[in-house]
C-alpha cells in the first residue's frame, strides 16, 4: 500500500492549527451566551463530534452503522455506575473506552457484513444493548433509573463536551492524512482489491470501528450528568443514532467540513422544529433522510466539489 501523499500531508499542520484556533474561540462562550444559548452550542459540539467520528469510518468506507446510540448510551451508564466512585474527566475517559471496546467486538462479528446487512444487524445490537442493560438495571439493582445527585458546573461540561469535540476533529484529520484513512478509502472503493494489494482488511476496519466509537462514548458519559435522571430509552435512544447519520449524510460523510457545518444547522433546525411542531418534527427528519439518499447521496458538499469541478 502507497504512503500518503505530501500534497494530502501538507495540509495536516493548517487544519489542526485553525481547530485549535476555533476551540479556542468556542471556549469563551461561556462567558458571553445565555444558558440557553449555551445549551444550544453544547448541542452542536455533541452532534459535530458524533457526526465527525460517524463519517471517519463511514464516509470513507460506505458503511452504514447504526450503533451510534449504544456506543452513546454505553458512555452514560459509565457515568451513572461510576460517578460517585471516579471524578469526572475519569469517567469520560473511561465512557470512551468502553464504547471502543463494544465497537471491537461487534467489529469483529459483524464487518463482514455490508450495505443492508450491516445497517440493520448494528441497528439490532444497539436494541439488544438497550434490552440487556434494561435487565440488568432491573434484576440486580431493582432499579429502572439512575439519579445523578452530584454534577459538574455546566461551565465544565461544556469544555469536556469541546475538548472531545476537538480531538475527533483532530483525530479525523490525522486518520484522513494516513495510510488507516487510505486503507479505509480503498475498502470503500474496492475491498477484493484492497485486499490484493496488501490491505488487511479485517484489521482496518476493526481498528478504524472502535477509534470512531470512542467519541461516542466519551460523549454519551460526559453529557450523562446533563440529566438528573439517567433510564436505558433515553441514553440509548435510536434518534441520536438517526440524527448523526442525517447530519453526516446531509454535510457529506466524505468530507471533514460537511459534518460540521451540518451539525450547527440541524441543531437549530431541530430544535425549532421540536418548539413549533413537538409531534411532528420526526416525520420532517425522516423525509429528508430519504430525499437525501434519493437525489444526493453525495450530501451537500458534493454541489460544492462539482461546481469546483465545472469551474476548473
Amino acid at each position: 500500500m502507497s504512503l500518503p501523499s505530501p500534497s494530502r500531508m501538507r495540509g495536516v499542520p493548517f487544519a489542526l492549527v485553525l481547530t485549535a484556533g476555533g476551540g479556542l474561540v468556542l471556549a469563551t462562550l461561556p462567558w458571553l451566551l445565555s444558558d440557553f444559548l449555551l445549551a444550544l452550542a453544547l448541542s452542536c459540539l455533541m452532534f459535530a463530534a458524533l457526526a465527525v467520528s460517524w463519517s471517519m469510518f463511514c464516509g470513507p468506507t460506505n458503511y452504514l452503522s447504526l450503533a451510534t446510540s449504544a456506543f452513546f448510551g454505553l458512555g452514560a451508564y459509565v457515568t451513572a455506575w461510576g460517578l460517585e466512585s471516579m471524578p469526572y474527566g475519569l469517567t469520560v475517559l473511561v465512557g470512551g473506552l468502553v464504547g471502543a471496546a463494544f465497537a471491537a467486538l461487534i467489529g469483529l462479528a459483524v464487518l463482514h457484513l455490508r450495505g443492508a446487512y450491516f445497517a440493520v444487524i448494528t441497528f439490532g445490537l444497539t436494541e439488544l444493548t438497550l434490552h440487556s442493560v434494561t435487565y440488568l438495571e432491573k434484576t440486580y439493582a431493582n432499579t429502572a433509573g439512575r439519579i445523578i445527585s452530584e454534577a459538574p458546573e455546566n461551565t465544565v461540561i461544556y469544555w469536556t463536551v469541546l475538548a472531545v469535540t476537538l480531538l475527533a476533529i483532530a483525530t479525523a484529520i490525522l486518520v484522513r492524512a494516513s495510510r488507516l484513512g487510505f486503507a479505509l478509502s480503498g475498502i470503500g472503493g474496492d475491498e477484493e482489491r484492497a485486499q490484493t494489494l496488501g490491505v488487511n482488511t479485517r484489521r482496518v476496519k476493526v481498528i478504524a470501528f472502535s477509534l470512531s466509537a470512542f467519541f461516542p462514548g466519551a460523549l454519551g458519559a460526559a453529557m450523562a450528568v446533563r440529566w438528573t435522571y439517567i433510564e436505558p430509552l433515553s441514553v440509548f435512544n435510536p434518534f441520536i443514532g438517526f440524527q448523526t447519520v442525517l447530519i453526516a449524510m446531509v454535510g457529506g460523510a466524505q468530507t471533514l467540513l460537511g459534518p460540521i457545518v451540518s451539525s450547527v444547522f440541524f441543531s437549530l433546525l431541530t430544535e425549532f422544529l421540536r418548539l413549533r411542531f413537538p409531534y411532528a418534527f420526526l416525520i420532517v427528519l425522516g423525509l429528508l433522510l430519504v430525499v437525501l439518499v434519493l437525489y444526493l447521496p453525495g450530501g451537500l458538499a458534493s454541489l460544492f466539489v462539482r461546481r469546483g469541478r465545472q469551474h476548473a
